[in-house]
Protein backbone atom coordinates (compact mmCIF):
# COMPACT_ATOMS: atom_id res chain seq x y z
CA UNK A 1 0.00 0.00 0.00
CA UNK A 2 1.42 3.24 -1.28
CA UNK A 3 0.11 6.44 0.90
CA UNK A 4 -1.28 7.95 -2.63
CA UNK A 5 -3.56 4.70 -2.85
CA UNK A 6 -7.17 5.99 -2.46
CA UNK A 7 -9.90 4.24 -0.60
CA UNK A 8 -10.95 2.48 -3.64
CA UNK A 9 -7.39 1.26 -4.45
CA UNK A 10 -7.40 -0.22 -1.23
CA UNK A 11 -10.59 -1.79 -1.49
CA UNK A 12 -9.84 -2.99 -5.19
CA UNK A 13 -6.21 -4.48 -3.48
CA UNK A 14 -8.77 -6.37 -0.93
CA UNK A 15 -11.35 -7.70 -2.90
CA UNK A 16 -8.05 -9.30 -5.72
CA UNK A 17 -6.36 -10.73 -2.56
CA UNK A 18 -9.96 -11.94 -1.47
CA UNK A 19 -10.09 -13.77 -4.89
CA UNK A 20 -7.21 -15.58 -4.51
CA UNK A 21 -7.60 -17.16 -1.03
CA UNK A 22 -10.87 -18.18 -2.72
CA UNK A 23 -8.84 -19.16 -5.60
CA UNK A 24 -6.75 -21.33 -3.40
CA UNK A 25 -9.37 -22.71 -1.23
CA UNK A 26 -11.20 -23.80 -4.77
CA UNK A 27 -8.21 -25.80 -5.83
CA UNK A 28 -7.51 -27.48 -2.74
CA UNK A 29 -7.89 -31.28 -3.22
CA UNK A 30 -11.58 -32.55 -1.75
CA UNK A 31 -11.20 -34.98 1.50
CA UNK A 32 -12.09 -37.91 -0.26
CA UNK A 33 -9.36 -37.39 -2.52
CA UNK A 34 -6.98 -40.63 -3.34
CA UNK A 35 -3.92 -38.09 -2.54
CA UNK A 36 -5.20 -37.05 0.27
CA UNK A 37 -6.26 -40.12 2.14
CA UNK A 38 -2.93 -41.59 1.13
CA UNK A 39 -1.65 -38.72 2.81
CA UNK A 40 -3.64 -39.21 5.49
CA UNK A 41 -2.98 -42.64 6.37
CA UNK A 42 0.61 -41.81 6.09
CA UNK A 43 0.56 -39.69 8.92
CA UNK A 44 -1.63 -42.28 10.94
CA UNK A 45 0.95 -44.87 10.22
CA UNK A 46 3.51 -42.78 11.36
CA UNK A 47 2.16 -41.38 14.36
CA UNK A 48 1.38 -44.96 15.12
CA UNK A 49 5.48 -45.83 14.52
CA UNK A 50 6.18 -42.85 17.32
CA UNK A 51 3.90 -44.29 19.79
CA UNK A 52 5.07 -47.95 19.40
CA UNK A 53 8.77 -46.58 19.22
CA UNK A 54 7.95 -44.39 22.65
CA UNK A 55 6.23 -47.24 24.44
CA UNK A 56 9.06 -49.57 23.81
CA UNK A 57 11.72 -46.64 24.91
CA UNK A 58 9.76 -46.80 28.08
CA UNK A 59 9.13 -50.24 28.43
CA UNK A 60 12.87 -50.56 27.78
CA UNK A 61 14.07 -47.97 30.48
CA UNK A 62 11.90 -49.80 32.94
CA UNK A 63 13.43 -53.18 32.50
CA UNK A 64 16.75 -51.18 32.51
CA UNK A 65 15.70 -49.85 35.97
CA UNK A 66 14.28 -52.93 37.67
CA UNK A 67 18.02 -54.41 36.53
CA UNK A 68 19.56 -51.95 38.16
CA UNK A 69 17.27 -52.02 41.28
CA UNK A 70 18.12 -56.05 41.18
CA UNK A 71 21.64 -55.18 40.90
CA UNK A 72 21.49 -53.03 43.77
CA UNK A 73 19.44 -55.16 46.02
CA UNK A 74 21.88 -58.14 45.29
CA UNK A 75 25.15 -56.43 46.24
CA UNK A 76 23.87 -55.05 49.33
CA UNK A 77 22.50 -58.31 50.56
CA UNK A 78 26.07 -59.61 49.16
CA UNK A 79 27.51 -56.99 52.00
CA UNK A 80 24.81 -57.70 54.51
CA UNK A 81 26.00 -61.50 54.07
CA UNK A 82 30.08 -60.21 54.55
CA UNK A 83 29.26 -58.30 57.24
CA UNK A 84 27.00 -60.86 59.10
CA UNK A 85 30.38 -63.64 58.23
CA UNK A 86 32.56 -61.00 59.49
CA UNK A 87 30.65 -60.54 62.58
CA UNK A 88 30.85 -64.31 63.27
CA UNK A 89 34.05 -64.48 62.77
CA UNK A 90 34.54 -62.15 65.28
CA UNK A 91 32.75 -63.57 68.05
CA UNK A 92 34.34 -66.84 67.42
CA UNK A 93 37.40 -65.05 67.78
CA UNK A 94 36.49 -63.66 71.02
CA UNK A 95 35.08 -66.68 72.36
CA UNK A 96 38.12 -68.78 71.32
CA UNK A 97 40.52 -65.77 73.13
CA UNK A 98 38.15 -66.12 76.42
CA UNK A 99 38.49 -69.86 75.87
CA UNK A 100 42.11 -69.81 75.56
CA UNK A 101 42.37 -67.01 78.49
CA UNK A 102 40.43 -69.74 80.94
CA UNK A 103 42.79 -72.22 80.10
CA UNK A 104 45.80 -70.37 81.35
CA UNK A 105 44.01 -69.67 84.24
CA UNK A 106 43.05 -72.86 85.07
CA UNK A 107 46.61 -73.80 84.22
CA UNK A 108 48.24 -71.44 86.40
CA UNK A 109 45.85 -71.73 89.62
CA UNK A 110 46.80 -75.94 88.70
CA UNK A 111 50.69 -74.89 88.98
CA UNK A 112 50.09 -72.56 92.11
CA UNK A 113 47.74 -74.83 94.08
CA UNK A 114 44.87 -72.49 94.76
CA UNK A 115 40.97 -73.21 93.44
Amino acid sequence: MKPTDTFKDRRETAAAAKARLLEQLAKRPAADDPAVLARAAERKAQAEARAAAAEAKRIAKETRLAEEVAAREAAAAAEIAARTAALEQAKADIVAAKAKRDERYAARKMRTGRR
